[in-house]
């Protein structure tokens, strides 16, 4: 038992030891070094260990006996030197030593604070980083899209608008006096727009005022809320369908989003339609991009995940619709899609008709648009009457309360207030030009949703969504035949140039 203790005490006694050694070498370093003399540092080292292996050969555990051996040490040191040299140097080391400690304390203070200063920089930094970032996100969500609105109009070459609005209103006028001039030598497309596909008064009353004027006419059976992309696709097979099975040509007319497709459709598929599609008007389109979409999915701005990850759930969870139809029709989308795809006004008839939501205080107090919806039939209880529901086994049509009038209202005065733009309430007027068309500005306060909307009373003064829609198809069969016989005149006149040129 005394040997384990023996053997313990000499393990406590080395490790003492050689910690004093740490000690005494972290003290005097910088004191030797200043010395420059490398005898000194090596001498004092040699003794030390010496003395240290002589002191754990014995056992020597205690802290006085240590320091009288480096007390025998430097004396020893001093008696071998008995020189006038060494006694300056030993004042020397004991001048460092005496001064060694608090240059050291001041050296360790002086890194401390550099340290202090060194992550409170840092900590500044990353503070002035993160405001920098906050307010560049308020810039960019107060600047909003004051720069892209109306982009169309700045961008050099391309082709010019013509103002057809006087001959909108004189066609409209004969149309509301019973003149009727649509051939039925042409397939009519009607193409819905965004969330069409949860409407189920979508384009039907202008279907039908079509249908009973003789006229061959469809409704688009696209996934409006799909890509543009896949939506031209789409129309593109639902066109070449149209025309070979009724060998006529086809004449579109898309509303808001459904323009979009329509016209992208004719860019994408040029080649292959060009001989099938007579026309196409372009309602109430966000051609150039809507500020709506794209301030809701601007990323950058304060809130752009949150706002997204809303959107994603109504648009892909509730509706069951893909991102990317919102996405097509912000401002960024829309230049890269015409930049890659050139629209070919100068070969198809083009009309683009904008209107502006009216913003009077009556319009925003009546938070309604009553409306009639067809719901299949419904089975009731043998005791009621037939006089009492109706037919039983027909369709119902009940009235749907739909606060269209005063939310578009609502949404047009934001955009007038913050961009200074008219606009239907979902875009802008400038933005609803497509370059090349045939533009139709009427003065009427008409919002986004009316032209496909439907009444319960219809105005025996101004004209419906029907006859606006009728007016706007006529002017395209017009401008489509005089493009026909501007192509015959160059014709003749190239064929005479040629004849002459050979005589």
């Amino acid at each position: 038992m005394d040997d384990y203790f023996i053997r313990i005490l000499r393990l406590t006694s080395y490790i003492k030891q050689h910690l004093i050694r740490y000690v005494e070498g972290f003290l005097f370093g910088d004191c030797e070094r200043l010395s420059h003399d490398p005898q000194i540092s090596l001498s004092r080292y040699d003794e030390g260990s010496i003395g240290s292996k002589s002191k754990f050969a014995h056992g020597d555990c205690s802290m006085g006996q240590h320091s009288v051996d480096i007390t025998i040490v430097h004396e020893d040191l001093s008696l071998n030197e008995g020189s006038k040299t060494g006694v300056v140097r030993r004042a020397r080391i004991l001048i460092c030593q005496g001064l060694m400690l608090p240059l050291h304390g001041l050296r360790l203070g002086l890194r401390l604070a550099s340290a202090c200063v060194r992550y409170s920089c840092l900590y500044v930094r990353s503070i002035q980083k993160k405001v920098s970032g906050f307010l560049c996100r308020v810039r960019r969500t107060l600047q909003g899209s004051s720069k892209e609105i109306g982009w169309l109009q700045r961008t050099e070459g391309l082709p010019p608008v013509v103002d057809g609005t006087s001959r909108f209103m004189e066609v409209l006028h004969d149309i509301r006096s019973g003149k009727h001039r649509l051939p039925d030598s042409l397939v009519y497309l009607l193409i819905p727009g965004l969330f069409s596909n949860h409407s189920p008064l979508y384009f039907v009353n202008t279907k039908r005022f079509f249908s009973k004027m003789g006229l061959t006419s469809h409704i688009a059976k696209i996934h409006s809320e799909s890509s543009v992309e896949k939506n031209a696709w789409e129309l593109k097979q639902y066109i070449e369908e149209l025309f070979w099975g009724s060998g006529k040509k086809v004449l579109l007319l898309g509303h808001s989003k459904g323009g979009v497709d329509a016209a992208a459709a004719l860019s994408m598929y040029w080649s292959d339609l060009k001989d099938k599609v007579a026309g196409l008007a372009l309602v109430q389109s966000p051609y150039g991009g809507s500020p709506i979409a794209a301030d809701i999915l601007r990323e950058g701005q304060i809130a752009d995940k949150e706002a997204r990850r809303i959107m994603e759930f109504i648009i892909c969870k509730l509706i069951k619709g893909d991102m990317t139809a919102l996405e097509d029709l912000t401002y960024e989308k829309r230049k890269d899609f015409i930049t890659k795809h050139v629209l070919p006004a100068e070969e198809v008839p083009l009309i683009s008709f904008h209107t502006e939501a009216g913003i009077a205080p009556g319009v925003l107090a009546t938070m309604s648009l009553i409306a009639h919806a067809e719901l299949p039939g419904i089975p009731f209880p043998n005791f009621l009457k037939d006089h009492e529901i109706g037919s039983c086994q027909g369709a119902q049509k009940v009235p749907i309360v739909m606060p269209l009038a005063a939310a578009m209202a609502v949404s047009a005065l934001h955009l007038r207030l913050r961009y200074a733009e008219p606009s239907d309430g979902l875009v802008t007027r400038r933005d609803a030009e497509v370059p090349g068309s045939i533009v139709v500005r009427p003065d009427r306060k008409l919002h986004h949703a009316w032209m496909v909307s439907s009444p319960m009373t219809k105005d025996e003064v101004e004209a419906d969504a029907s006859e606006m829609c009728e007016a706007l198809l006529t002017m395209l069969v017009e401008i489509g035949k005089m493009k026909e016989e501007s192509k015959r005149r160059e014709q003749k006149q190239w064929s005479k140039s040629s004849e002459g040129s050979l005589a």
